[in-house]
């Protein structure tokens, strides 16, 4: 109570985004109509062209800053009960957690994943959600939420066979997704790879018995034939 992982010591900078962060201004100055990801390109190029001796300077700085920052960590740690370090370990392996998430999704778009099928709720959702009056978003979900739900079964069909359709776009469009991928060689977006085999149920003692008794009755009568 009392401690965030706000509070906690920020990590020093590298000497590479020191100097990013020093020369950006000329650098955009002397490039106004570049984007910033050309921008971000030509700073790294001229990091790369740097003498040592210059960039010596940006790794100086970083050195002091890490030695700062460890005393400040020591000092962060020193005053956290043993149940505060806890707390702040499991918001920080969430806080890494989403961070994964969004770096997945984000890769899973610009691998050009296609989106999954609507429901017929989201379909009639997003028809109306516009024109549907409320005080805000929230609102407006309650609001068409209720509508749906009060709709007949002849009323909701024209959705629900859209989202039937959506369903047939989105297999198709995964199955051509997933032979691209399986080129590329990143079989693990496969979704098949992600599906776990089902195990065949346990044999309850009495199933094994009954299997056992039944294997020793066939082996009996194999035997007596052959005599």
């Amino acid at each position: 109570r009392g401690i965030s992982s706000n509070q906690r010591p920020k990590r020093p900078l590298t000497a590479y985004l020191r100097f990013v962060i020093d020369n950006r201004p000329a650098f955009r100055e002397k490039n106004p109509e570049a984007s910033n990801l050309e921008l971000i390109k030509k700073l790294a190029g001229a990091w790369k062209e740097l003498p040592a001796s210059q960039k010596q300077v940006y790794e100086e700085a970083r050195k002091t800053d890490w030695k700062r920052y460890g005393e400040q960590m020591a000092a962060y740690k020193a005053q956290l009960t043993p149940a505060q370090t806890a707390a702040l370990k499991e918001e920080r392996r969430k806080q890494l957690a989403k961070r994964r998430s969004i770096r997945a999704k984000r890769e899973l778009n610009l691998l050009g994943k296609p989106k999954r099928a609507r429901s017929g709720f989201n379909i009639f959702l997003s028809e109306n959600f516009q024109e549907s009056e409320g005080i805000s978003a929230v609102a407006k979900l309650k609001k068409l939420f209720d509508t749906w739900q009060k709709l007949s079964a002849s009323q909701k069909q024209p959705y629900l066979q859209l989202a039937e359709d959506d369903k047939v776009r989105y297999e198709n469009e995964m199955k051509s997704w997933e032979a691209k991928m399986i080129e590329l060689g990143r079989e693990d977006l496969i979704r098949s790879k992600k599906q776990r085999v089902k195990k065949k149920p346990v044999e309850t003692a009495k199933q094994a018995e009954t299997a056992k008794a039944s294997s020793g009755e066939n082996k009996a009568k194999l035997k007596k034939s052959e005599e």
